[in-house]
């Protein structure tokens, strides 16, 4: 066509090759050469963290989000409405506190000290209804510092008229008591009355009928002297009940109260029997007590106070003369209390400055006053002291009455677990970044959510562990116990509600440049810089690296420990330093030869007036070679000196007892006769107390026989004549078949040193076990980490033990109410670290150690550790020894054991085992 040649060459499809052997077009230029288009692969299952994860940790997973939503919600809506929040706290405080109106604080030692359900507090019950309560005494041991002497001591030589003069001023002391005149005879105990009211004053003036002229009878001419009062004293030491000395006197050495003056009684520093050589007089004033009559009571606490105060003003410079009455040990704990109250106040003075000035965070000293928290931190204690009262108002209403140890030793315990729980809400409020498009209301609630648990966890561990410390049998640590936990647990409420509310306000103030107290006035806006406070960046950068540098860790597991500890409390430590009961006590043990009265008590249903009856109790001729006599005879052999020699032994004669109705005919009669010079041997003076006759005297009820502990000097000595006597009294009971117990006026306060170390094992172990359950749950079941938990607290409390022995701490009820304290602190040291590092998202221990030390241990280490070690270090200029030895010492061990374990051990234990 026009010259050109059409193309008419063959034409392929795309999916064609050619003929010269190219293949077909790509799939890229040619869909149809494609082929099928390709099936994609399944999408692999999302990968987590637990791969078969069992029951516990699913539960634990749901249980730990389930708190941190709870949390969350509720501080928001603290925050959201934080005057309803504070108003309804204040109501529940106040309505709590009502309960203060009707409290009772027990100052009774034997209320503290011995459980109404003991065995010593029973056998207490049953002599004091049947023989009346035991007699007040009020004392004088006498010494010299002249030492010239030849056959006698200056005391029963030169000085003895003075010594008369004194006790003859103290029987004329007038004390007042509502308008009436008291003396001692109003007061006295006087075995005789009423025919003879002379009072019983046991001392060796009493050979001489407390007379000057019976002191200064003498038989002699211009040459030489036949008897005089050394005669006649040599006599009596010899024959106490005797009415006619045999001397050329012929006085008689029976005291004017009708009884006798035994030579061990009323004379001290002496050596064998040589009681010439004594160097010092006892001059003993036994008084009745009238435990539940108020008005002979107060006035014989008005006679003793005047005594007291009379023996303060004595002076004599050739007599030295330590002395006490019944009611001096608890005037002096009073005047303690009330001298250490200053001590306690700058104590806790200087927690509260630490702790309203801590809080703060300050990013310049432009923002001082605004980034200051001295509001909140003042509101925080508040807060604290006001669970405190909650506590014991609540345990008022129920009738429950205080002890000294509630009120010095709770408020310390609350103070540390509640002022932790207010630094670890603050501090990580001020390390928190607010997220985007977040309020704070929103903010705190996340925050709440996150620290809550933990706070939950240490405070409901603390508040089990201490109502199971109720089931003790000790009073004072069962009180302790109830009063704490319900203490720590109303602080936790009011921590996650009133302060969390009161934190909004806080925040809100800091953001609108309020300044803090006076937040009416308003500081100018200006460009500031968040840093991170200084504790924690030292925590971060340079303390929690270098705990857990490899070469550090195992220095730090190979820590040593120390443990044991003695058993008691000296009575000495209950007095402050400069009390005149500290010589009373010194001169006690340098110079008496005989303890406390000891009663062996013989319970009604015995047949006295069988001769089977009579010889299973007495001592002579035809008893039972194993009488209740005669084994407390053989008993006292094992203490005295083998010299000493027996009672003469029964004539025939003596055989013959009355049986019978002759035997209650006779009894009366014998317990109302006055010693006199045809019968000596009357029993109303000796014997009437010790016989419970039935009305009309049908028969004879209980009885008691008298004798003496030797001397005791100390808590051991207490312990073991409390051991012995009842070890006697139970073979007794045995071989005459018939219910005996030992009984004396100290038992019901040494009875709890039989069991205190099985009581300190149960109580500790039981507050352990309850951690460890307690921790498990709210770590969302993790046992391991409950493991570690428990494992460094049983070490705060071995070591506890240690610094006890190394330092001298008695085991008591005193410590142990402190080592049931230092285990709930214990848990404030070590369960925030544990929680934060279970929930730690680090690749290995050592970081997760690292990350939670560095955000928890800041916060514990300024809220425990610094709060309470400036508090402490005050208590040591206490005068209180016991104050010094009991709280100084154990506070502050409690303290640095509790730190050096939660803040240095703990993370080292969790990079290896956690």
């Amino acid at each position: 066509v026009s010259g050109y040649t059409p193309m008419n060459n063959k034409t392929y499809d795309c999916t064609e090759g050619l003929e010269d052997g190219s293949g077909p077009c790509s799939c890229q230029d040619c869909t149809k050469a494609c082929g099928p288009t390709p099936v994609p692969p399944a999408l692999p299952p999302p990968w987590t963290i637990l791969v078969n994860a069992s029951c516990c940790e699913t539960l634990g997973e749901r249980f730990e989000n389930a708190l941190r939503i709870v949390f969350s919600s509720w501080g928001s809506f603290c925050v959201q409405h934080p005057f309803l929040v504070i108003l309804s706290s204040l109501m529940v405080i106040g309505a709590s506190s009502g309960g203060l109106a009707y409290m009772r604080i027990t100052t009774d030692p034997v209320e503290l000290w011995s459980s109404p359900t003991s065995q010593a507090r029973e056998e207490k019950n049953y002599f004091d209804s049947h023989f009346g309560p035991f007699f007040r005494t009020a004392q004088l041991i006498i010494t010299t510092p002249l030492n010239d002497t030849f056959l006698y001591s200056p005391l029963l030589s030169l000085e003895l008229l003075c010594v008369l003069d004194l006790q003859l001023e103290i029987e004329g002391l007038v004390a007042t008591y509502e308008g009436q005149n008291v003396t001692l005879k109003d007061l006295c105990l006087a075995p005789l009355a009423p025919y003879n009211d002379n009072c019983t004053i046991l001392s060796v003036l009493n050979y001489f009928q407390n007379s000057h002229a019976v002191l200064d009878h003498m038989k002699g001419d211009e040459f030489y002297v036949y008897a005089d009062f050394h005669s006649h004293f040599l006599y009596c030491v010899s024959a106490p009940a005797s009415l006619n000395d045999t001397t050329l006197l012929h006085d008689p050495c029976l005291g004017t109260f009708g009884g006798p003056v035994f030579p061990w009684l009323a004379l001290g520093g002496y050596d064998d029997s040589n009681f010439n050589n004594a160097t010092a007089l006892v001059i003993t004033f036994p008084l009745n007590n009238y435990l539940n009559d108020t008005v002979r009571q107060g006035k014989t606490l008005a006679w003793e106070k005047e005594f007291i105060k009379f023996m303060k003003n004595f002076n004599n410079p050739n007599l030295t003369i330590a002395f006490s009455a019944e009611r001096s040990i608890e005037d002096e704990i009073d005047r303690e209390s009330n001298s250490d109250i200053r001590t306690i106040v700058i104590s806790y003075v200087i927690m509260f400055v630490y702790i309203s000035l801590a809080l703060g965070h300050i990013q310049s000293f432009r923002r001082l006053l605004v980034d200051s928290k001295v509001s909140l931190g003042i509101a925080g204690i508040l807060i604290v002291l006001s669970s405190v009262s909650s506590s014991l108002g609540i345990f008022s209403y129920a009738g429950i009455p205080l002890t000294l140890i509630v009120i010095e030793v709770i408020p310390f315990l609350v103070l540390a677990v509640g002022v932790d729980n207010i630094f670890i809400i603050v501090q990580t409020y001020q390390r928190d970044e607010r997220m985007p498009q977040e309020e704070i209301h929103q903010q705190i609630g996340r925050i709440l959510g996150d620290v809550a648990p933990s706070m939950f966890l240490s405070s409901f561990s603390e508040t089990v562990a201490f109502f199971l410390g109720a089931l003790s049998n000790m009073p004072a640590v069962r009180t302790f116990s109830m009063f704490a936990g319900l203490a720590v647990f109303i602080d936790f409420l009011l921590q996650i509600s009133c302060f969390v509310s009161l934190l909004g306000l806080d925040a809100r103030r800091q953001e609108g440049n309020r300044l803090d107290i006076i937040c009416c006035v308003k500081l100018p806006e200006g460009q500031e810089t968040k840093t991170d406070g200084f504790l924690f960046r030292f925590f971060k950068k340079v303390y929690a690296p270098f705990i857990l540098k490899e070469w550090v860790r195992p220095i730090v597991v190979s820590t040593s420990v120390y443990f044991g500890s003695h058993i008691g409390l000296d009575q000495k430590l209950s007095m402050p330093d400069d009390s005149y009961v500290l010589d009373y006590f010194k001169n006690m043990s340098k110079y008496l030869h005989t303890g406390a009265p000891v009663y062996f008590v013989v319970e009604e249903g015995l047949n006295y007036s069988s001769p089977e009856g009579q010889n299973v109790v007495c001592g002579g001729v035809g008893c039972n070679n194993d009488s209740l006599v005669q084994q407390v005879y053989t008993a006292s052999l094992i203490m005295v000196n083998p010299s000493c020699v027996s009672c003469r032994p029964m004539t025939p004669s003596g055989k013959q007892r009355p049986e019978g109705e002759d035997f209650m005919r006779f009894l009366p009669m014998f317990l109302s006769d006055n010693p006199n010079v045809k019968c000596g041997k009357g029993g109303h003076a000796a014997y009437a107390t010790a016989v419970d006759l039935y009305p009309n005297n049908t028969g004879v009820g209980a009885t008691y026989f008298m004798t003496y502990h030797t001397i005791l000097k100390d808590s051991p000595d207490f312990i073991d004549a409390l051991k012995m006597a009842r070890v006697l009294a139970k073979n007794i009971s045995q071989s005459i078949d018939h219910k005996v117990f030992a009984y004396s006026v100290f038992y019901v306060f040494y009875e709890q040193y039989l069991t205190i170390a099985y009581d300190t094992a149960l109580n500790l172990s039981v507050s352990l076990a309850s951690i460890f359950v307690v921790t498990t749950v709210l770590l969302g079941f993790e046992l391991w980490s409950a493991v570690i938990v428990s494992i460094t607290i049983a070490m705060i409390l071995v070591n506890m033990f240690g610094v006890m022995w190394l330092w001298d701490i008695s085991l008591n009820a005193v410590s142990l109410v402190n080592l049931v304290m230092s285990c709930g602190i214990s848990v404030e040291f070590c369960s925030h670290i544990v929680r934060a590092f279970s929930i730690s998202v680090k690749k290995n221990r050592v970081e997760r150690a690292e990350e939670a030390l560095a955000h928890m241990g800041s916060s514990v280490f300024s809220g425990i550790t610094l709060t309470k070690f400036g508090g402490i270090l005050i208590l040591a200029l206490s005068k209180s020894q016991i104050f010094q030895v009991f709280y100084f010492r154990m506070y502050l061990a409690i303290v640095l054991l509790g730190a050096t374990h939660g803040l240095i051990f703990l993370p080292v234990l969790l990079s290896y085992i956690g």
